[in-house]
């Protein structure tokens, strides 16, 4: 099985307290790849500008994402410049440069129209909506946001959730765009714009599941130092995700188990800057932590 992932490509430029980084390889799309990879062959649907590093493309071909529908055009790559302090869970965002991304109109080939399993990662609610149009037959859409898109593009991303299967959220996108403060009855109303499922990230603090079926909830796994948060949702997206391209079947069962992988695969992401800890990532260190997090929530 295959899934393809719309989303950013970007160069991103973060400080926490555990050090700094300058122009290393983020977005979306990047940190949905690594951790998707893990479990199935990845199709990355994104764009960059001239000033792109080979060595980027380079590894991210290295580690079998598939880059046939990444455009390069002329212009600047979509940079974010980041900073985070106190608990780490939310970053100020410093600087924004849209470049080529201002622009982007996803292309894909032929053959990548027939991909069953959809990932609408975080961008413009009408370049996720172009992309969803020209996919054939999709089996299972997931769909990520983020709040300046709910700020700014209601109306389109409203429209959308009405064609996808899955929404994946941050506990404060869940409350804005349901109108909610309870995160349980902010699922509720999410469910009722379209999706039959609905995915509330809550950072440290675990995920919440929802569907008409059943709710199901996780604590996040403890991690003893947080280097990095950046990409941690779309990590968790990722492992989510990718787990249930690869089981090929929606189920109870598999739902829980795609649910505890993503969670555990965002533990790594955390652990390091970047791509650098879910870039070295094996089955075998997964499949550890994850007996290890089984241990840590048996009661």
């Amino acid at each position: 099985m295959s899934i393809i992932v719309l989303g950013t490509v970007a160069l991103d430029t973060v400080k926490t307290p555990s050090g700094s980084r300058k122009e290393m390889l983020g977005g979306s799309a990047s940190h949905f790849s690594m951790s998707a990879r893990l479990f199935t062959n990845v199709n990355l649907v994104a764009i960059i500008g001239e000033d792109f590093p080979k060595q980027h493309i380079d590894f991210l071909r290295r580690k079998g994402v598939i880059l046939t529908s990444l455009i390069k055009e002329k212009g600047r790559t979509f940079r974010w410049e980041g900073e985070y302090k106190g608990d780490l869970n939310t970053a100020l965002t410093l600087d924004t440069q849209l470049g080529v991304l201002s622009a982007f109109r996803p292309r894909i080939a032929e053959h990548q129209k027939n991909i069953k399993h959809i990932f609408l990662a975080n961008v413009d609610p009408d370049i996720q909506s172009h992309l969803l149009a020209n996919m054939r037959n999709p089996r299972l859409v997931g769909l990520d946001s983020m709040n300046y898109w709910i700020k700014h593009q209601k109306k389109s991303l409203l429209r959308l959730l009405k064609k996808v299967d899955i929404y994946v959220a941050n506990d404060a996108e869940a409350r804005e765009l349901s109108g909610e403060s309870n995160l349980i009855q902010a699922a509720k109303r999410l469910r009722s714009f379209g999706p039959k499922m609905v995915v509330i990230k809550k950072g440290e603090h675990g995920v919440i599941f929802y569907c008409d079926k059943f709710i199901f909830s996780l604590p996040g796994y403890p991690v003893a130092k947080v280097v990095d948060p950046t990409g941690a949702g779309d990590t968790f997206a990722g492992g989510f995700m990718g787990y249930l391209a690869k089981a090929d079947k929606v189920n109870e069962p598999n739902i829980r188990k795609a649910l505890a992988y993503a969670a555990v695969i965002a533990s790594f992401n955390v652990e390091g800057f970047g791509l650098d800890t879910t870039a070295r990532l094996t089955m075998d260190k997964v499949n550890k932590r994850l007996n290890a997090f089984k241990r840590c929530i048996r009661f």
